[in-house]
Parts: C-alpha cells; sequence; structure tokens
C-alpha cells in the first residue's frame, strides 16, 4: 500500500496524461456531428487515437492511485487539478488568453486541492 505521497503524485500524473489527451482531442476535432461517418473519421485520425492512449495511461494511473488510497474523497479531488494543466497547456500551445477570472479560479482550484489534501494524513 501507498502512502498519501505517493496517492497524490500519481493522481497528479494522471491528470498531467489525462489534460495532455484533452489537448490533443481539441487539436484533432475541430467540427464534430453524429454521424458514422464522422465518427469515424475523428476517431481514425492519428492525433485522436493519440489521446485515446493518453487517457488510457492516465485512467490506468488514476486506478492504481484508487487502489492504493482507501478513501475516494481525496484522489478525486486531486484529479480536478486536471483543469489547472488543461488552462496552462492551452495557454502555452494554443495561445488561449488567460484572464484575471481564469487565474483566480485556478488558485481556487489549487487552494481547494491543498486543503482537501491536507485532511489526510501522509
Amino acid at each position: 500500500m501507498l502512502g498519501a505521497v505517493e496517492v497524490i503524485g500519481l493522481t497528479l500524473v494522471a491528470a498531467v496524461f489525462t489534460a495532455m489527451a484533452q489537448y490533443l482531442f481539441k487539436l484533432n476535432v475541430k467540427e464534430f456531428e453524429f454521424s458514422m461517418g464522422r465518427i469515424v473519421a475523428v476517431l481514425s485520425r492519428k492525433g485522436t487515437v493519440a489521446g485515446v492512449c493518453l487517457y488510457f495511461v492516465g485512467l490506468v494511473f488514476y486506478i492504481y492511485a484508487l487502489s492504493n488510497e482507501p478513501t475516494i474523497s481525496l484522489v478525486y479531488p486531486i484529479f480536478a487539478s486536471t483543469f489547472i494543466f488543461v488552462l496552462l497547456i492551452s495557454k502555452f500551445t494554443l495561445n488561449e488568453p488567460i484572464n484575471a477570472r481564469r487565474v483566480l479560479g485556478m488558485l481556487l482550484i489549487t487552494a481547494g486541492i491543498g486543503v482537501v489534501a491536507l485532511t489526510f494524513p501522509v
């Protein structure tokens, strides 16, 4: 059984892989409609396949973290760091703007994760 620090680390790694998958999905799905032909076309793109693979790797890390921590109430809030990673990736790769409200939101998420993490013994 892993300790809380290792579980937090695994969960953060899962969040990074999931955020990178979201980035690849954004790059490869410019337009989407619910038709079988369009779905197959999107899913057959290399970037989309790579995103699915990253999502799967993130899922494996996440499940491993869950299996080593008896409380989902620690792991899941830390996984919310995905929002932070997506914001940073989108800023530095897609040049999306980060305004004061987004910074505030990112700080609130970080503070919330910190508060939740501090409620568990290390």
